[in-house]
């Protein structure tokens, strides 16, 4: 049985340089943080004993005859990817809810990746994790989706991603003390709206016209080096806030679906409270409000939206791991071909 755990993430600047059909012209760059919220996958070899060859567990429960029966569809090509025909036992547990902008599609492409290789003896790189991620999501599945969520979950801690016109990707860790790390987290709140969402819909409302979108995305881009410039700098961190609603502004402009009435009223309530800034994480149009706001106004902005789901967090900086690791060597091991009783008379 293997069981990994892969960090869900908030990003502050740059998303939308991430898509390849910006970068791979304009080149791209990214700020962002994993954080202490995870996503845990159980996998096993399942024995031949079941009607069925294969479970996969999530929302709902999959019992199949066939891995090309699965209907979870990252489940079932990350399978068909790695040419897993053995019977499997899959479950997915998560701290945070899917389809809310926190990365979560990815983390879970991730991790199931890592566990997947992981139960066949395979030891793998973050930079691959990535990498593999990234071509499951946007050659196999098609989704419309960027690649800072897959590089975040697999690499975790504070990152400053660069993407190059070259399709070369580089997760920097951004060379900040400690201290200057949990002051910024300090700073920040992470409230659930509610509003559950798919971030592949709202992003094909700009990613398709984007090269339309060139003035809003390069100042995009160039805010991850002026808020660079503010955590390497020894000043408060009062213009990183500043600079998170000057971005904010700017991704409304991409797409009537980014916000919303009642996004924009959550928005508004917490600056009157006291954030100097925020956004709703991932694409847009719902899920997760990040806010900045002074410590000493926190519990204004909490009481001021104390209708949405307050989550505390901390950064983290482990990526996608392996916690749990019993191999074949600790168990019977089940003939690929065998077939159960129940099989056989059906």
């Amino acid at each position: 049985m293997i069981i990994s755990r892969t960090p869900y993430r908030i990003s502050f600047f740059g998303g939308g340089t991430d898509y390849p059909g910006w970068f791979r012209q304009h080149g791209g760059a990214v700020l962002a943080t994993s954080i202490d919220k995870y996503c845990y996958l159980t996998c096993r070899w399942l024995p031949p004993f079941f009607e069925h060859r294969t479970r996969v567990v999530y929302s709902r429960i999959e019992n199949c005859r066939d891995n090309r029966d699965i209907q979870h569809p990252a489940v079932r090509e990350v399978v068909r990817y790695l040419g897993i025909e053995r019977g499997l036992e899959i479950h997915c547990s998560g701290d945070l809810p899917a389809r809310s902008g926190i990365g979560s599609s990815s983390t879970f492409t991730v991790g199931l990746l890592h566990a997947l290789y992981e139960l066949q003896g395979q030891t793998v790189d973050k930079q691959r994790l990535a990498r593999e991620a990234i071509f499951v999501e946007q050659e196999l599945l098609r989704e419309t989706v960027g690649c800072q969520d897959q590089v975040m979950a697999a690499y975790g801690g504070l990152r400053h991603v660069v993407f190059s016109p070259g399709g070369e990707i580089t997760a920097r860790p951004v060379p900040v003390a400690a201290e200057r790390i949990q002051a910024l987290n300090d700073h920040l709140l992470l409230f659930f709206t509610g509003i559950n969402r798919a971030a592949s819909q709202v992003a094909q409302s700009y990613v398709c016209r984007i090269q339309q979108r060139q003035r809003q995305l390069a100042v995009m881009g160039e805010m991850v080096g002026q808020a660079l410039e503010i955590l390497q700098g020894d000043g408060d961190l009062d213009p990183f806030g500043h600079l998170m609603h000057e971005a904010w502004l700017l991704k409304r402009s991409l797409s009537s679906r980014v916000s919303s009435a009642q996004i924009d009223h959550l928005y508004t309530r917490a600056r009157q409270a006291g954030a100097f800034g925020g956004k709703i994480t991932g694409a847009g149009g719902g899920g997760f409000l990040l806010l900045f706001a002074p410590p000493e106004r926190h519990e204004a902005i909490r009481q001021a939206l104390a209708e949405c789901v307050y989550v505390p967090f901390r950064f983290e900086s482990g990526g996608s791991r392996i916690i749990l690791a019993r191999t074949d060597q600790d168990s019977p091991h089940w003939a690929s071909d065998a077939v159960s009783p129940a099989r056989a008379a059906a």
